[in-house]
């Protein structure tokens, strides 16, 4: 699959002129978080990991508390996200959603409904590697109903490949028979129809489902279900029709006035996409939103942190 992302590989890299910048800006009175920031966001997350190791080697000290105890608030946890590899940000990220107080739904919704099944599977070993735990059990402890049941789906990473042509209006039928069509709402249709067929198969679901009901699913979604299960049937419906728009929705909804600015999901989504699919996410922004993702970012940020996102966001569609 193409690189849409922003960041691409840095062509002369030099793991051991990157590690003595950043050591030289950390060193003495004073931080140059410029320096840091200009050049973490213009390396891969792979090399950003060579940075690391070499740094451990020539000065004997782990970048990455390096960082943490010379920068601050919402600059240090950017670029702290940066400087994780994928799969450890997003086992992590799960973990503490899980384990904090309370559950953050929102983040299992946003990782395991946009995550390919491949990725799935390997988070779950990951993270039974890391806390000596199983993912679904801790999901399973701290979720329940219809929500517990497609989260669970979800992790199985077992999705139908390709269109069953054969299966198209049989879906969509059983869709409307469990919403639109009676009194009540038979969840578990949704669940088990959403949660394991592919996008390609859904997509085409989805327009019989509008022939068959003139509704878009969307809407059949918003009411016949609420609350976390209409969030994640609803995140899962969109990632089948594309993850850029998604994401785009996510950025937007972050940032949107009145609101306040929802770092924790900015950071995630512009950390882990940038290497994706940042591109097609910008794109999607600028049709979807009167704005550009650049300008949204600098009216809702600032200081290095901005300067940092800007970067990563690398370009303007205005």
């Amino acid at each position: 699959m193409a690189n849409r992302g922003t960041i691409k590989p840095h062509y002369d890299f030099n793991p051991s002129a990157d590690a003595d910048v950043l050591y030289k800006a950390m060193k003495g009175l004073g931080t140059d978080e410029d320096a840091i920031l200009q050049l973490l966001t213009a390396r891969t997350n792979f090399q950003r990991q060579e940075i690391k190791e070499t740094y451990k080697t020539l000065f004997g000290k782990d970048l990455i508390n390096d960082l943490k105890g010379e920068l601050g608030g919402k600059f240090e946890t950017l670029i702290v996200a940066l400087m994780t590899p994928p799969l450890a940000y997003d086992v992590s990220a799960l973990y503490n959603a899980i384990k904090g107080a309370g559950t953050n739904e929102k983040v299992l919704i946003e990782i395991l409904a946009s995550r390919t099944a491949a990725q799935v599977k390997d988070i779950v070993v990951a993270y039974r590697l890391e806390y000596d735990a199983s993912l679904e059990e801790d999901v399973c402890g701290d979720t329940s109903g219809h929500f517990q049941r497609l989260l669970v789906i979800l992790l199985q990473g077992n999705r139908m490949s390709g269109v069953q042509a054969g299966e198209i209006e049989a879906d969509a039928k059983a869709l409307f028979k469990a919403g639109e069509e009676k009194f009540g709402t038979d969840e578990q249709a949704f669940v088990t129809i959403l949660g394991n067929r592919s996008a390609e198969h859904l997509r085409e679901v989805f327009d019989a489902y509008m022939l068959m009901s003139g509704f878009e699913i969307e809407e059949s979604i918003k009411r016949e279900t609420s609350g976390n299960l209409e969030q994640l049937l609803l995140a899962v419906v969109k990632c089948a029709r594309s993850v850029p728009a998604y994401f785009a929705e996510t950025l937007y909804n972050s940032m949107k006035v009145g609101l306040g600015t929802d770092d924790d999901t900015l950071i995630r989504v512009m950390a882990t996409r940038s290497e994706v699919d940042l591109m097609d996410i910008r794109k999607e922004f600028r049709m979807l939103f009167a704005g550009s993702l650049h300008s949204m970012i600098k009216g809702d940020t600032s200081g290095d942190y901005r300067k940092a996102l800007l970067l990563l966001c690398n370009g303007d569609d205005e």
